[in-house]
Order: structure tokens, then C-alpha cells, then sequence
């Protein structure tokens, strides 16, 4: 134990000297002396603005550049070579007058008409916002959406400030229909019918088209990267971004986020991400599950494209039936999320969006290979068939049919056989602006794990090697209708989805099968009050599960009916307060009434500074066989404390309160910019399902809570450019999660109460991205295992560990990326994860004791390759 921890402080030693001696240096190269040189420049508006700073930047000697768009005041810091005279005569040549030039006639002439500063009857630039008539009649991309949409454009400063963009242009695609931002950067604009591609023009920037098929509100940075001699503006949006204006806290990861890592699937896609932390729920079938707040998945509300998603007989391994190149993007919410999508979000929300036949590629292929025999491949097309239908078709398959056994305990370290996913969506524009979308998916799964010599074919019993066999079989159906009525500024939409699951397994002599079948339904209505500021939703939802559910000789069949209502009453002032309250009202056939009140609260404590506030009820039927499968690949007997003959598995539903707070902020630091984020949140039960390991070595116990359930998680992050195109993340969590077990109050087993988390990502201007990642983990509780014999117990707490990730990737022409990477780069294992492996038989086995890595040092490498339309 002791050479361990040694070993890993000594790394974490290493690795933080490494990055101190880093952050100092770039920070004193960056204060290299240089001098301020002001003048007057005359101008108009924000064009103008761009124009004056741009063609500043592009003097020699000039390191950077501000200017005033109120006072007319140019400030330059250069170096001692600079003359002065370059930066006059360069602004005269663009048409702009300076105090000791003036701009001679045909290059004033030249300006846009918006830019003729000597004009005293000009009006301001950009077109005024448009007024929609009723037979003006807009689509509706999805159910829900407002009206309208707003956003706020900045630009991120040479000191990485951000700072509102006045005079951008911001226009429907293939439409005239625009308008331009404020002073402050700010827009509102109404939907127009056939369109929801929203373009970005600004001079000095390329445009930039959002999609706004999907929200409502978005901020976008634009950022100008200055080199020696060369002069490059680009539009910098990054991979994971807070929105500042949501009174929610939603972290988006977009497509490059994703690209960082291997991201083979969704449970794969958190590695660079801190506040979700993935781990294996046993050593032998090595499914994975997420943890947020100090709990386990199951508590965070899944859902695809804002739909019920992984829940129920899919609540761990649904996390492996969405691909990672299919995912368009995802966003995580902490804390309780909106009314509208549902009671069962507990401690936050994970929202995944596919991507659409809107996509930019109309053809797209991945494939993968690893070093432990993993083999991936995944093709998408999209297609625009007509004016008003486009399609895409997106297929996944993986194959392991290599038998490895690196640790010698006569287990196989991944599971073998294959997973296909395919899935058919279509979109469909209709007559009087209404719209709607399609969308089939269909996932096979055959997995085998268990003993080297395990043949699936022979009868599971003691006679023969221990293995463990799963299939699943699932088949989702889901669709949206809406009709957007941009003249009474109101909407309405749809929401329907039906699943059917197969799955059919054994765990040595324990077989567990099971069927669910759902049904979704969801219908939305949404109203622009007086003005854009107030927005009243409310809506009607039905949720029907239908479980058949057996456990060896056990059934628990169930059928859960939920039909609720809810409302909604959003307010936004953007430059001071924003609130979002909510009630749902729910009936349950089982368990009775369910009442869900959130609230979220944005207070703007200063230009950048942001306060939110989020308070709300969740509850939950546990599927607690599915959410804790992998004690099945132990001995451990079953046991569930029943009180009831009319509720799932006999038990109350789980109910809980979620209270947190979170603060972003950013900070200048010399010439750049630190964004920091400081996040406290609280979830306590009035009743939750105890899964208790600790009653007896050999038994899983299942009862309601009799006593306390809480847990307190905070987390601290900082996210920084340390130098230009070199990325920081660094952040800390503390989980404080306690529950009684029996009578004693006790903390939650194989929980690590402190977790750290560092990255860095570098791209260069010949497009070689580097990504680094690396986590620590400290002690947690092991499982009281006591009652064993001595060779089958384990330390009550397990050792701390760093676990390191890399990888290289090299883009050719937007087009084509092959990377290369490792996980776990420190190659460090649990020792023995599996008790009793070579007596797998035997009452003692256990498989599901996992506190750390159970794999080691894995290396991969892929290609991408893509044709946009």
C-alpha cells in the first residue's frame, strides 16, 4: 500500500511542477515591454469597429489593439521599433479619418452605407427587426420552442475579455428577414417559415451558421487569434461552453469535445469532462456507469432530444446503444432540470442530440481498433431528397473476438461478440408551417464474458467453466409535430415514443431476463406574454411502462401508469435577472400522486459574473435489478425487503429534495482571460432504495430508507488559455454522501470522497491537436466483507490513484482525421478484482467489489473521414 501511494504521489508531484513551470513561463513571456500609443479614429458603429482594430492589427509592430466605439479612441500596444505614421496612413487607406490623416474621398466612398461616419442624418447600421404578418405562418423545428430567438454575440478581447458586439448581423438563411445586435451584443428575432439556420455576419469574421432546430437562446464568441507578421481573424467556439444567459446551468459539449477522447459510445463521453464521472460496475462484464453529485446514474435524468432515453431495463447498458459519432452534441444540467420533460430528474439532467438530416456532412465514416481487439466502424449518411424532406441514415458495429487474460486470473478482461445499432430518421416540412420528424432505432447486442474455457453453448451450471451471457434486443419509434404562430407569438407541439426491450441473460447459474415495453407522449404549449422577456409553457404528458421481469425464479411484472400536467412561467432580463418556475402534477397507478415543483434563479452580479440558484422535488420508480446488475457476477443472494403487494418489487418510490447553488465568473489575469466556475449542491431523500452490501458478505439487500440519505457535492473549476491555442481545465470535487444502512449512518461504499481532474488540449496551425487528461481519485469505502475467510476480504478503504489519458490527432483539409491515443497511461489496476476467481463457484466470488481500473494501459488509433454538402 505504501509503495503505491508513494508511487502515485510522486507522479502528481511530477505532473504539478510540470504544469506550474508551464503556466509561469508562458506568463512571463507574455509581459514582455511594450508601449501605448492613443488616437482618434472616427467611426460609426460596430462594422466600423471591426474594420479600425483589424486593419490596426495588421501593422507592424502592433501587438494589440482596443477601441472605443463611444469616445473614438484607439489604444495600440507596440513594440519600440513601432512607427507611428504605419498606423495612420493604414487606417486612412480602409476610409477611416485619424487626427493627423483624413481618409481621402474614394476610399470613404468605398465604406457601407452603414459606415458613412460623416453623414449626420445616419441611422444605425443593420436592418430594423422584423415584423412577421399572420400569413407569414414559420415551421417549427421542435415542440416547445419559442416564437422567437435570442442570443448575445461577443467578442473575446486580446485581454480575453468578452465584451457585446453592437451592429452584427444576424439573418435567417435563404431569407431577407434579419435584424442587428444591440449595444450590449443583444438580439431578438422571430422564426420565419422554412428556415432554421441562423447566419452570423460580422466584418472580419467569417459567417457563422448556428442551428437553432433545437433551442431558442445561445451566445456566440467570437475571438481575433493575432500573430507576428501575420494577421488571422477567426470565429473560435469552444467545445464545452456555459451559457450565461440560461437561467439553467447547462454545460454544452459539442462534436470537438467528443473528438478529444475515444468516445466509442455514451458512456464513454465524459473522460474530458469533470462534473461526470464514469466507472465499471463489476470486473467481469465491464459495463459502465455515470456518476453526478455524489450518486449514481439512475438519479440523473437520460434523455435524447429531450425524450425519455436509457431508464429502466436499459438503465446501464442503454449507455452503450448510442454510439459516439452518432451524438451531434450533449448537455449535462445539475440539479433538478425543467418540469417540461418529466418528475425523475433527480440531481441533473444529460440530454444527448443525434445528429440530424441537417447535419453538415452528407457522409461520414469512423473506424476504430484497439489494442485489446476492439474493432468499431460507423457510417451516417444524410441526404436532402426534396425542398421539404431530408433523411439520414446512420450504422454502427462492433466487434471483440479476441480472447485476452492480462492479469492471469483466468477471467477474460473484455467481454467477446458484437453490437449493431442502426437508425433512420426523416424530416419532414408540411403546408401552413407545420413540421415533423421521424425517427427508428433498432440495437442487437450478444455478449459473452466469464472464464477463458466458458462456452456459451453448454448448460450454465456448476459442472461447467463460469460465464456470463447478455443479449439485448431493443426497437424505438419516436416523433415530433409542431406548428410554430410567429404572429400570435405562440406554439405547439408534439412528442411520442414507443421502445420495445428484449434482454436475456445469465450470470453462471443465475439467469435474468426481461421484456419492457414503453410508451411516451408529450404535448406542449408555449406563449410569448406581453413581451419576448415572458414565456408561459404548459402541457399534458403520458408515460406507460409495461416490465416482465424475472430474476431466476423470481417474477416481478409491473406495469406503471403516469399521465401528469405541468406549467411553467420563464422571465428573462438578460443584463440583470432570469427566472424559470415550474410545477408538474403526476398520477401514478402504483404509488399515487406526484408533485414536482423546480425553480431556477440567474442573477447577473456584474458584466462577468453570474450567480444561479436551483431548488426543486424529484421522484422515481427503482428498477433495482437492471440499475445493479453487476452483482450478479457474485454470489451475493438477492434480498428484497418487500412492504407492500402493490408496488414495484413491494417498495415506496424514491423521493427527493435537490438544493444547489453555482457562481461563474471571469477573471482577468494579466492578458488573459480565467473563466472560473464554483458549483454546491445538496440532494437529501425522504425515501430512497438502500442497496446494502455491507448487512452480510454474501447478501444484496434491498429495503426503504429508515432513517438519513443525503449528499453534499462541491466542486471548483477553472478553465483558461494559457498561451494561444493551448487549453487549461483544471478542477477539484468533494462528495460528502452518507446513507444509514440498518441503523448506522454510514458512507456510501466505493464513492471516492475527493476527485481532481486536469487537462490540456493544444492545436497547432498545421492542425495537430493534442489532448491530455488526467484524474485522481481518492480513498473510498470498501464494503464491509469482514464475515469472509481471511483470503477473501479486502482493506476497508482502497488505496488513491492518478489515471492518465492521451491522445494525438492530425486533421487533413477539414475533411480527414486520424488519431491516436491511451487510456490509462500509468497502466495501473485494481489487484485482484475478483474474489474467489479461481473458486468461481464458491459462496465467496464476488466481481463486484470495483474501486479502481480494472483494465490496463490500452492503446488505439482511428480515422475519420467526412463530405460536407
Amino acid at each position: 500500500m505504501k509503495i503505491n501511494l508513494t508511487y502515485h504521489f510522486g507522479k502528481g508531484l511530477c505532473f504539478l511542477s510540470i504544469l506550474i513551470v508551464f503556466t509561469c513561463t508562458s506568463f512571463v513571456l507574455s509581459q514582455e515591454e511594450l508601449k501605448t500609443v492613443e488616437t482618434t479614429v472616427s467611426s460609426h458603429c460596430g462594422m466600423c469597429q471591426d474594420r479600425i482594430l483589424q486593419s490596426a492589427i495588421e501593422v507592424d509592430g502592433v501587438m494589440e489593439a482596443t477601441y472605443n466605439l463611444d469616445t473614438k479612441l484607439l489604444s495600440v500596444q507596440v513594440l519600440a521599433d513601432f512607427e507611428e505614421q504605419d498606423l495612420h496612413r493604414q487606417l486612412a487607406d480602409v476610409g477611416h479619418d485619424t487626427e493627423q490623416l483624413t481618409a481621402n474621398q474614394d476610399a470613404y466612398d468605398a465604406l457601407p452605407a452603414c459606415c458613412k461616419y460623416r453623414d449626420p442624418n445616419l441611422k444605425p447600421c443593420g436592418p430594423e427587426p422584423s415584423v412577421l404578418d399572420v400569413e407569414d405562418l414559420p415551421e417549427l423545428i421542435s415542440p416547445g420552442l419559442s416564437a422567437s430567438v435570442k442570443g448575445t454575440i461577443v467578442e473575446e478581447s486580446a485581454k480575453g475579455k468578452l465584451l457585446g458586439l453592437p451592429g452584427v448581423n444576424v439573418y435567417w438563411e435563404g431569407s431577407t428577414e434579419g435584424t442587428s445586435t444591440d449595444e450590449n451584443g443583444v438580439f431578438v428575432l422571430d422564426r420565419v417559415e422554412g428556415s432554421d439556420q441562423l447566419i452570423v455576419s460580422y466584418v472580419g469574421f467569417d459567417n457563422d451558421t448556428i442551428s437553432m432546430e433545437e433551442q431558442s437562446e445561445f451566445q456566440l464568441v467570437l475571438s481575433n487569434a493575432v500573430e507576428l507578421n501575420e494577421v488571422q481573424v477567426t470565429h473560435k467556439k469552444r467545445s464545452t461552453s456555459i451559457s450565461y444567459i440560461n437561467p439553467l446551468k447547462v454545460q454544452s459539449l459539442n462534436e470537438q469535445e467528443l473528438c478529444k477522447a475515444a468516445c466509442c459510445n455514451l458512456s464513454e463521453s465524459f473522460e474530458t469532462n469533470a462534473s461526470v464521472n464514469a466507472s465499471v460496475t463489476d470486473a467481469v462484464t465491464g459495463t459502465r456507469q455515470i456518476e453526478m453529485l455524489g450518486l449514481a446514474g439512475p438519479y440523473v435524468q437520460l434523455t435524447q432530444e429531450n425524450m425519455p432515453g436509457v431508464r429502466g431495463l436499459a438503465a446501464l447498458y442503454g449507455m452503450s446503444f448510442t454510439p459516439g459519432p452518432f451524438i451531434e452534441s450533449i448537455q449535462i444540467n445539475q440539479g433538478t432540470g425543467s418540469v417540461v420533460n418529466g418528475f425523475e430528474s433527480m440531481v441533473g439532467q444529460i440530454n444527448v442530440e443525434l445528429k440530424k438530416p441537417s447535419h453538415k456532412d452528407k457522409f461520414y465514416l469512423n473506424l476504430f481498433a484497439s489494442q485489446g481487439g476492439r474493432m468499431e466502424a460507423n457510417v451516417i449518411f444524410a441526404e436532402q431528397l426534396t425542398d421539404k424532406w431530408s433523411s439520414s441514415l446512420l450504422l454502427h458495429g462492433r466487434e471483440q473476438p479476441f480472447k485476452q487474460d492480462n492479469n492471469g486470473d483466468g477471467f477474460l478482461d473484455s467481454t467477446l461478440g458484437g453490437e449493431y445499432v442502426a437508425i433512420n430518421r426523416h424530416r419532414y416540412k408540411f403546408k401552413k408551417g407545420w413540421e415533423g420528424q421521424l425517427g427508428v432505432k433498432a440495437v442487437q447486442t450478444d455478449q459473452v464474458s466469464g472464464q477463458e474455457e466458458f462456452d456459451r453453448d453448454k448448460p450454465f451450471d456448476g459442472d461447467h467453466p463460469w460465464g456470463a451471457m447478455i443479449d439485448n434486443r431493443r426497437l424505438e419509434v419516436w416523433s415530433k409535430v409542431g406548428k410554430l404562430f410567429a404572429g400570435e407569438k405562440k406554439s405547439i407541439g408534439f412528442q411520442v415514443s414507443g421502445s420495445i426491450h428484449d434482454l436475456d441473460s445469465n450470470f453462471g447459474t443465475r439467469s435474468y431476463t426481461g421484456t419492457q415495453k414503453t410508451l411516451y407522449g408529450n404535448f406542449l404549449f408555449q406563449k410569448v406574454l406581453d413581451n419576448p422577456a415572458h414565456q408561459f409553457t404548459t402541457g399534458l404528458s403520458l408515460q406507460v411502462d409495461d416490465y416482465e421481469e424475472q430474476l431466476v425464479d423470481q417474477n416481478f411484472d409491473r406495469r406503471e401508469v403516469v399521465p401528469g400536467a405541468y406549467a411553467e412561467y420563464s422571465f428573462s432580463d438578460v443584463d440583470r435577472f432570469s427566472a424559470v418556475l415550474g410545477m408538474r402534477l403526476d398520477h401514478h397507478n402504483n404509488y399515487g400522486l406526484f408533485y414536482t415543483p423546480r425553480v431556477h434563479l440567474r442573477f447577473v452580479l456584474g458584466k462577468e459574473s453570474v450567480l444561479r440558484f436551483v431548488a426543486g422535488r424529484g421522484q422515481r420508480t427503482a428498477s433495482i435489478i437492471s440499475e445493479n446488475i453487476g452483482v450478479l457476477a457474485s454470489s451475493r443472494q438477492v434480498i428484497i425487503h418487500s412492504e407492500r403487494d402493490d408496488t414495484p418489487y413491494g417498495l415506496d418510490p424514491e423521493v427527493s429534495w435537490n438544493v444547489g447553488l453555482n457562481l461563474s465568473q471571469e477573471i482577468l489575469l494579466g492578458k488573459k482571460s480565467l473563466t472560473l466556475s464554483a458549483d454546491a449542491y445538496r440532494t437529501f431523500f425522504e425515501n430512497q432504495v438502500v442497496v446494502d452490501y455491507d448487512h452480510h458478505p454474501q447478501e444484496l439487500n434491498f429495503y426503504n430508507l429508515d432513517g438519513k440519505s443525503y449528499s453534499n457535492s462541491g466542486q471548483i473549476q477553472v478553465d483558461m488559455e494559457l498561451i494561444p491555442k493551448l487549453d487549461m481545465r483544471l478542477a477539484y470535487r468533494l462528495n460528502d454522501v452518507k446513507t444509514n444502512f440498518g441503523e448506522e449512518l454510514r458512507e456510501k461504499p466505493l464513492l471516492a470522497r475527493h476527485r481532481a481532474f486536469f487537462n490540456l488540449a493544444y492545436e497547432t496551425e498545421n492542425d495537430w491537436q493534442f489532448d491530455f487528461t488526467t484524474s485522481w481519485q481518492g480513498q473510498k469505502r470498501i464494503p464491509d466483507l469482514e464475515g469472509n475467510p481471511e483470503a477473501y476480504q479486502m482493506d476497508s478503504r482502497s488505496p488513491d490513484f492518478f489515471d492518465l489519458h492521451a491522445q494525438i490527432t492530425k486533421v487533413w483539409n477539414d475533411k480527414f482525421d486520424w488519431y491516436l491515443g491511451a487510456e490509462n497511461l500509468l497502466n495501473y489496476r485494481q489487484p485482484s478484482p475478483i474474489l474467489s476467481a479461481d473458486l468461481p463457484y464458491s459462496p465467496y466470488f464476488d466481481a463486484s467489489m470495483i474501486w479502481g481500473p480494472v483494465f490496463g494501459r490500452m492503446f488505439y488509433t482511428g480515422i475519420r473521414y467526412r463530405i460536407e454538402k
